[in-house]
């Protein structure tokens, strides 16, 4: 695309076409990002640019024959944004400057000569490679050649590394030197009067200075993983000429393969289609799986991980109505109805009621990924901003897909938090707008699991973002803690009939959460195992006589009441507490935070 400032309109039949029709012409094979990209260009009211997101991908464009083809970011860059400008200028800490060809690259070196002399610097026989003289450089070299009528470019690549996010106080003096080399330039009026455009590469916008970022002279432009549509075309212009063999390996179709690959860029997509065709490796649908989860873990630095199990809700012992509630979710989102499903879900109760196993199991039911959110704070400023917008930029791309977040309370920051330089302020501002964003209603589903729903921001908790309040509570009666002694002994894999199961774990006279069950059952089969048998009613009497579950009594009360005053549905609470006057809750829950306190 040659992008002018002052190029001529085409006519036809003697009329003028019109610049925005023209620009659509030209552009209707780029994508989405790239019309962008030039439609503010011609606005001649920005020179610099700041693409972000998926920049280390291939960028789908044509050839002279009119072909697809697919290349790198740079190589789109100078071939095809800047195809029609006289210089193109490459520049990152590690490689230094670099030139789209050689004749611009003896232009700049007899440049550099001159600014030598002038200067009283030897950068002919070396070139700098550090921000601040390397763009004192560049600065010089752009306005000889701007002045000579000539069309330049310059892309920055690592743009992180040259204008890191700090806080003002804690810039170095080269932070700030490359600040205000890149302010100067997106505002000064010979360079706004010219051809020039300078373009800043980032995977993640936080990590650039927020001063830079916010700029009303920079335009942000963000490149998106590819959809559906496009991995398909991806898949079908890779394969071109090779579909036989494909299909000889792969019981995975080539529609199927874009289906069940989002989240996944066109590098990662050719990686899988090369293994096929040059390696001969067999695709099933259980290796894309295993790939695209290794894909995406590793995109994610880590940061997410798939949620994998073979149980489904039948495995939930109690809990009847919420369980009804996440399977009449379930069958909203497999009959493709997504529009009445609630944007998030906050789930509560005290320790031990399985709220991250009932999660876990919704995910065996629903026919979507799920993903659990690990820590993504860090140490060094910036950093967890960054992760987590690199988190949320791969989750829209994952899309439909559930998140599970344990210890929501500590996870998401607060508005009102101190002391960590506006760490959580940030984090909490980043994931407020995310979860609140209308377009991923039923398609990126948030479940937030905590024992301590009070310490959470309301701001998460409200209606449009965490909407459906989900409570659970420890077995009731002795048909809820039978279900759940049932259930524990499945999983435990301890075989005895319920008659010969003491009373005791029945009657309610000791409460026992799932987890102490668990804990019960497994504590037996070592018993047994020691003495080299199968698990004996004599030996679970003897475990349960011995067993002294771990008591927090004003914590679990403080947890429990939390959980009631969070709930959204009435049907969700034990008996005793719907019809309970809330005043008499808050006030009790009061005065358990001071005696914990």
């Amino acid at each position: 695309m040659q992008v002018e400032k002052e190029s001529p309109a085409d006519v036809v039949d003697g009329v003028a076409i019109p610049e925005e029709d023209l620009l659509r012409r030209y552009t209707a094979h780029y994508p989405e990002w790239a019309q962008e990209f030039a439609r503010k260009y011609f606005t001649k009211t920005f020179t610099q640019f700041i693409l972000y997101g998926n920049v280390r991908d291939l960028v789908p464009t044509e050839n002279d024959a009119g072909e697809r083809i697919y290349e790198p970011l740079r190589r789109f860059l100078m071939n095809d944004l800047f195809a029609a400008r006289d210089i193109v200028i490459f520049y990152d800490r590690s490689s230094g400057i670099h030139f789209a060809d050689k004749a611009s690259q003896a232009d700049f070196n007899r440049a550099l000569s001159g600014y030598d002399t002038i200067f009283g610097t030897e950068y002919a026989k070396k070139l700098p490679k550090d921000p601040v003289r390397v763009l004192s450089v560049l600065e010089n070299y752009f306005r000889l050649r701007l002045a000579d009528g000539k069309r330049v470019a310059c892309v920055i690549d690592y743009a992180e590394t040259i204008v890191p996010m700090a806080e003002a106080s804690m810039y170095s003096a080269e932070d700030r030197n490359s600040l205000v080399f890149l302010q100067k330039w997106s505002h000064d009026p010979s360079f706004l009067r010219n051809d020039f455009t300078v373009v800043l590469l980032t995977e993640n916008l936080r990590d650039l200075s927020q001063q830079l970022v916010q700029s009303p002279y920079t335009a942000e432009i963000q490149i998106r993983m590819p959809g559906k549509a496009e991995r398909f075309e991806f898949v079908k212009t890779y394969l071109k000429g090779n579909e036989k063999q494909f299909d000889e390996r792969a019981e995975v179709t080539q529609s199927s393969l874009a289906d069940n690959t989002a989240g996944l860029n066109y590098v990662q997509l050719r990686t899988i289609l090369a293994d096929v065709l040059e390696n001969r490796t067999e695709l099933t649908f259980d290796t894309l799986g295993e790939l695209k989860k290794a894909f995406i873990e590793a995109e994610a630095y880590g940061l997410l991980e798939f949620i994998e199990t073979d149980f489904t809700l039948d495995m939930v012992a109690g809990h009847k109505h919420a369980i009804q509630h996440l399977r009449d979710a379930a069958t909203a989102l497999k009959q493709g109805r997504p529009d009445v499903m609630p944007m998030g879900y906050l789930v509560s109760g005290p320790v031990g009621t399985g709220k991250t196993f009932t999660i876990t199991c919704f995910a065996g039911e629903i026919g979507i990924p799920m993903v659990k959110l690990k820590n993504f704070r860090s140490q060094w400023q910036g950093v967890t901003e960054g992760n987590l917008e690199k988190i949320l930029h791969l989750l829209e791309a994952m899309t439909p897909v559930a998140v599970m977040i344990d210890e929501a309370d500590a996870a998401l920051g607060d508005r009102d938090a101190q002391g960590d330089s506006g760490v959580s302020k940030r984090v909490f501002g980043q994931i407020a707008a995310f979860m609140s964003d209308t377009k991923h209603r039923g398609r990126i589903i948030f479940f937030l699991v905590t024992a301590r729903p009070d310490l959470m921001p309301i701001d998460l908790k409200r209606q449009g973002r965490a909407e459906e309040h989900i409570a659970l509570f420890y077995p009731g009666s002795p048909e809820e803690r039978q279900e759940l002694l049932e259930i524990m002994m499945k999983r435990t894999k301890v075989k005895l009939p319920m008659e010969e199961i003491p009373e005791k774990l029945l009657n309610g006279e000791v409460q026992l959460s799932g987890a102490d069950m668990e804990a019960l059952m497994t504590r037996a089969k070592f018993r047994a195992a020691a003495r080299g048998g199968e698990v004996t009613p004599e030996i679970i009497e003897e475990t349960v006589d011995d067993f002294i579950p771990p008591t927090y009594p004003l914590e679990v009360e403080l947890q429990t009441l939390s959980a009631v005053l969070e709930c959204t549905s009435r049907a969700l609470l034990p008996e005793k507490y719907r019809h309970m006057n809330r005043e008499s809750i808050v006030r009790r829950v009061e005065e358990l935070n001071r005696l914990i306190r």
